[in-house]
């Protein structure tokens, strides 16, 4: 029997997120093995409606044996053959599934750093993102409820209620904090191992609403490139290349993270950070709002979204909230304040809106509550 809400969130892809129209290219990206029953209802639906799915399977498993032994030319000419193909497209779906996320774990740092810099940086970064209609997701299987420490059942039903809440509703609810973040300047947040100020005045703010990510609930912005100065200790563990890292604690002059620690994989860490020029500078600020995610999982695009956090993102900015700076890495790290993950404030122009990861504003912490958003 086939699960509804898989069809639902086909439908919410297709139709909300990417609003794909008729005679349209959808360009879908599957990867992992569960996550073709998603792909098949976004390829019968996307079909129906009239539109052109070109469709391809992809992992971990599979990008590990390219490069191993890739060089740089075959790089060029896959990215070239990749962009030929997102060009034409009007849309992107990214379903990612991996049934092994760490399957990159030994593969030398430098390797991936090139296909990067190679083919994720002109086909993603620079095509997909920045004229597309796209949306990326993950897909729930077995070992995504293994790094959420819980069943594949209860991860489930989780997921499913994240990713099929009313995205519309969670839009409108963003607005007042959008207008709050527009009429700031400069930014200082504070907790425990963490006291950082930043401008972000005159960046424009953007509200994550579904449209880009699935689950989603952000609003970013940038800081002024050259305006960071402190220290910020992250609580999340962040999974990335196979490597899990813990506490990383940066410390900022001038915009510049001129020191970096972290309790795993701290070498590996700074060799990240020292990809290009712009990979010790930050891209993003965002303040995460959905009421549904509250706990790390390991998983970028849950985390980032975890109710009374933050991320700050190193490298690479986004057009929408452009600050400048350059990077081929855009690594989105996550700090959680509420209570119960030892709390913290945020001020806008040193006045308190967030104590605790609970907004001061009555209305905007209402507003993001999990009896508003619910689909």
């Amino acid at each position: 029997m086939k699960d509804v809400r898989i069809q639902t969130l086909a439908r919410n892809l297709v139709d909300y997120s990417v609003k794909l129209q008729k005679g349209e290219i959808l360009y879908l990206e599957i990867k992992g093995i569960e996550a073709l029953n998603l792909g098949k209802e976004i390829i019968k639906y996307s079909t129906e409606k009239g539109a052109i799915p070109f469709y391809f399977y992809n992992d971990e498993s599979l990008i590990r044996q390219y490069l191993q032994s890739a060089t740089d030319e075959q790089h060029k000419i896959l990215a070239d053959y990749h962009l030929g193909m997102m060009e034409k497209a009007a849309a992107y779906i990214g379903i990612r599934g991996s049934g092994n996320p760490f399957d990159l774990a030994d593969i030398d740092h430098e390797k991936v750093t090139r296909y990067q810099k190679l083919f994720y940086t002109p086909v993603h970064l620079e095509e997909r993102v920045k004229r597309t209609k796209w949306v990326v997701m993950r897909y729930p299987n077995n070992a995504m409820a293994q790094l959420a420490e819980t069943s594949q059942e209860k991860f489930e039903d989780f997921y499913f209620d994240v990713c099929n809440l009313n995205y519309a509703k969670m839009s409108k609810a963003m607005d007042p904090l959008v207008k709050l973040v527009e009429q700031t300047d400069k930014v200082t947040i504070k907790g425990p191992g963490t006291d950082l100020t930043f401008s972000i005045k005159d960046i424009p703010v953007v509200k994550c609403d579904g449209l880009r990510n699935i689950p989603d609930g952000e609003v970013y912005t940038a800081p002024v490139k050259n305006s960071i100065n402190g220290t910020i200790t992250y609580n999340t563990p962040s999974l990335s290349e196979g490597s899990v890292y813990n506490d990383i604690c940066f410390t900022f002059k001038d915009g510049k993270i001129i020191k970096a620690t972290s309790s795993s994989f701290e070498e590996k860490l700074n060799k990240k950070l020292d990809t290009d020029d712009g990979a010790r500078y930050i891209g993003e600020f965002a303040i995460g709002v959905n009421p549904f995610v509250l706990h790390p999982m390991k998983d970028t695009l849950f985390d980032e979204k975890i109710r009374g956090s933050i991320h700050l993102t190193p490298g690479q900015c986004y057009d929408e909230a452009y600050n400048g700076n350059q990077s081929s890495i855009h690594w989105d790290l996550v700090l959680i304040q509420r209570e119960d993950y030892g709390g913290g404030e945020i001020y806008f122009d040193d006045k308190l809106i967030r104590k605790d990861g609970v907004f001061t504003d009555s209305a905007i912490e209402k507003s993001f509550s999990e009896e508003n958003l619910r689909g």
